[in-house]
């Protein structure tokens, strides 16, 4: 009844990618790479995690 209440969950991982990544660029950019490596790693899982919810969609 109340579905449209629901957060989309897909929508969320999406946000939070998109955020690990300019905090890479940005880590990237000051010269900090060991930062910017344990933020893509960060970012490649929450990737991951949004092609598994949109093959289940298919």
């Amino acid at each position: 009844m109340f579905g449209f209440l629901k957060g989309d969950p897909e929508k969320k991982l999406r946000k939070a990618y998109e955020s690990k990544l300019a905090e890479a660029l940005h880590a990237q950019r000051n010269g900090d790479l060991r930062t910017h490596g344990t933020l893509m790693e960060e970012a490649e899982k929450l990737y991951a995690e949004i092609r598994e919810l949109e093959q289940k969609k298919s």
